[in-house]
């Protein structure tokens, strides 16, 4: 996108410069069209630079440009990897918390990118998503650890990315969340969007997309706190998370949907207490049914050994 005339629509009430754009531009972010602004790529139509805060009407003329910064090339990084398994189309790597999975607005040169550039090479990774998200078939939480799939080659790639969009992959997740839940176990079907005030956050939506957990009590401590496993059948940002949080049980750690530390008599909580512990998939090559489970990671284990003692 270069520079353009825009017209503000009729029948549009007046309103602030950046919601005007972000409902005529939905293909651009509402944090790209305020960067935009601010870097004085909108302009009256006399030449005159905008901000956000203007109130536009119908008629306004302007002159945008919401084309995105030209991306940067990775500097791979050496990071070491849990490698659980790797050939030649693919990888299987334990993702520790913290470690964010792609580059993004705010991270840094150690996303897990950036360690399997160093790992794999130049060109030893798929080109599907690059040049950000080379070899990235699905994602994890920053702060959730557990088993991630990665794919070396595009033709992997797609196979891969089909199987999960398909649904013909299992994924299991262990949670350790706040109480206990009435039921052993359970399923949540409720839909997840994007919170409507809240941009980074999910939410149950009734217009949101389909989302689907099944979960399990596989361990409870008194009255504070539940080692549950959740079974996923959909892939939806922060599903476990909102999930559990609706019927009343967010995991520990995870203030953005509900848990609250000062009300509870547990020991503090390192982080969002959320582990990938198995993932099973088809070779997308021999066609073999593969599965791969990672182990708790220290923090989650001495925190399960504080709650049983």
């Amino acid at each position: 996108m270069v520079e353009q005339s825009f017209v503000v629509p009729g029948g549009v009430s007046p309103d602030r410069a950046d919601k005007i754009l972000a409902a005529s531009f939905p293909e651009v972010s509402r944090s790209a069209i305020r960067r935009a602004i601010d870097d004085n790529k909108v302009r009256w139509a006399n030449g005159d630079f905008l901000e956000a805060k203007n109130k536009l009407s119908p008629g306004d003329k302007l002159l945008v440009d919401l084309a995105p910064k030209a991306a940067k090339a990775l500097e791979p990084a050496n990071i070491p990897l849990e490698i659980i398994f790797e050939d030649h189309a693919l990888l299987v790597v334990n993702k520790h918390a913290g470690m964010v999975v792609h580059p993004g607005e705010g991270t840094g040169g150690d996303t897990l990118v950036h360690a399997l550039l160093h790992h794999c090479g130049e060109n030893g990774l798929s080109s599907v998503g690059a040049p950000d998200r080379p070899g990235i078939v699905h994602r994890l939480d920053k702060e959730t650890s557990g088993v991630i799939l990665v794919a070396k080659s595009d033709s992997a790639h797609h196979a891969l990315f089909s199987q999960f969009a398909e649904r013909k992959t299992s994924k299991e997740y262990l949670a350790l969340s706040s109480g206990i839940p009435r039921d052993s176990s359970g399923s949540v079907t409720l839909p997840i969007g994007r919170h409507p005030k809240v941009r980074v956050k999910m939410a149950v939506a009734e217009h949101g997309k389909p989302a689907h957990t099944d979960w399990q009590v596989v361990e409870s401590f008194g009255a504070n706190a539940s080692l549950v496993r959740c079974n996923i059948h959909t892939g939806r940002t922060h599903q476990i998370r909102v999930h559990l949080s609706s019927i009343g049980h967010p995991v520990l750690g995870d203030e953005t949907y509900g848990y609250k530390h000062s009300k509870s008599n547990l020991p503090a909580v390192p982080r969002i207490l959320l582990h990938a512990h198995r993932l099973g998939f088809t070779h997308p090559e021999s066609g073999r049914a593969m599965s791969f489970e990672a182990l708790l990671p220290k923090d989650f284990s001495d925190y399960l050994s504080k709650l049983r003692a």
